[in-house]
């Protein structure tokens, strides 16, 4: 099939500056690259780090790039702005981007459109094609309106959803929407594993080789409960070799380590600053590095995280876990190899509690490490793409 991908307006593909999705995205495309299973042309935004990039030279993966940054883009953003009021669905910078490529699928003959993350983009698609559109949702609400939500599924042919959580959601904002499958996310496990090449040592980043290692990563917003976790190291600061590195920074490539939540968090925990180790960005590819000096990993997600890649990166690398019961992450964990929590009053004090349960019993943290790389098996990034294009395999123009 000649099928169009239209990502999400906000990071490249391929995906130079990290990001769930986008990651996703390239073990597909790298995956169709391989197979040579359909002619896919992705409209992407811009980033200078892609124009080298050895996927480009792929014979069947094409990539548009949309200019969203640049001097001229953003004096035309500001006249679309102007111009329409930013009274659309999405911010204006994105309704920017799909106008930007609503010009080039007009001139298009596409069998199939895919959009990643932005199911209201359909609205306008659905006015230029006929070609079937497929919503891949990972993280993505529906409007409040029910009049444009029902409108927006009704324009879908399928409505792949990365867990049974976002199935549901999109169930249940849409009663009459039968449209939805979950599809698991995947990671690449080759990468993700303790057999993987490590220039990081405990010693080069401040950490004794006896510490008891606690390691978060992913975006430090509050809705990660990275607030929450450093209020359990607060119950626990008499153990000194219990020490936390927080990998990651506000948002998806940004090195910046300076924002007023970070700042607020560091201000807290002042009094174990000694015990706090916040390293900032790191590549992508560098994230299994850090993981693999690590006893115990914890994902405090305290909203509806839809299924998250960093328990996968985790599980991969054989780390314990200690996690919520939030949205779709208990279908990507079990009993065995994970600890969920409740995100109640007690939150915090059950936290520090099964961080100390897993501190003293290391014949636990053994048996869960054997369960997580036996779970990891079924979230390689090839399972996920095969079941991705399998789902998509029966959708005919």
């Amino acid at each position: 099939m000649k099928i169009a991908i239209i990502t999400s307006g906000i990071l490249p593909v391929p995906a130079v500056q990290g990001g769930a999705v986008e990651n996703l995205i390239d073990f597909y495309l790298e995956y169709n690259d391989i197979h040579k299973l359909h002619d896919i042309t992705i409209y992407s935004c811009k980033h200078p780090g892609t124009k080298k990039h050895p996927a480009l030279k792929s014979e069947v993966n094409h990539y548009i790039y949309i200019d969203t940054n640049s001097i001229w883009a953003k004096i035309k953003k500001w006249i679309y702005l102007k111009r329409n009021g930013g009274e659309e669905l999405y911010h204006y910078s994105i309704e920017y981007f799909i106008e930007q490529i609503l010009k080039n699928i007009q001139k298009q003959s596409y069998e199939l459109i895919i959009i990643e993350n932005r199911p209201a983009f359909a609205l306008k698609l659905k006015k230029i094609t006929t070609a079937p559109l497929v919503y891949h949702i990972h993280n993505e609400k529906l409007p409040n309106n029910p009049q444009i939500s029902d409108e927006i599924c009704q324009a879908a042919t399928l409505i792949i959803c990365v867990s049974n959580y976002i199935a549901a959601y999109m169930k249940q904002a849409v009663p009459a929407n039968n449209k939805c499958i979950p599809v698991y996310n995947g990671i690449n496990t080759a990468a993700f594993s303790k057999n993987s090449n490590t220039f990081i040592t405990r010693e080069s980043i401040g950490l004794a080789s006896n510490d008891f290692v606690l390691v978060f990563s992913g975006r430090i917003t509050q809705e990660k409960g990275v607030s929450e976790l450093l209020d359990s190291m607060l119950l626990i600061k008499s153990y000194t070799n219990i020490k936390l590195l927080i990998i990651g920074s506000s948002f998806y490539g940004n090195t910046n380590n300076d924002t007023p939540f970070i700042n607020q968090l560091k201000s807290k925990t002042e009094i174990i600053k000694n015990t706090i180790i916040f390293t900032g960005f790191v590549p992508y590819q560098q994230i299994p590095n850090y993981l693999s000096i690590a006893d115990l990993a914890i994902i405090p997600s305290v909203w509806d995280d839809p299924f998250p890649t960093t328990v996968l990166e985790a599980q991969a690398m054989g780390l314990p876990i200690i996690t919520t019961r939030r949205g779709g992450i208990p279908e990507e964990v079990t009993n065995d190899n994970a600890v969920l929590l409740e995100t109640d009053g007690l939150f915090v004090e059950n936290l520090a509690n099964a961080i100390l349960d897993l501190y003293h019993h290391p014949e636990k943290r053994a048996a869960m490490s054997k369960a997580s790389l036996e779970r990891s098996k079924m979230f390689d990034k090839e399972t996920y793409a095969r079941n991705f294009f399998e789902a998509i395999k029966d959708i005919h123009p």
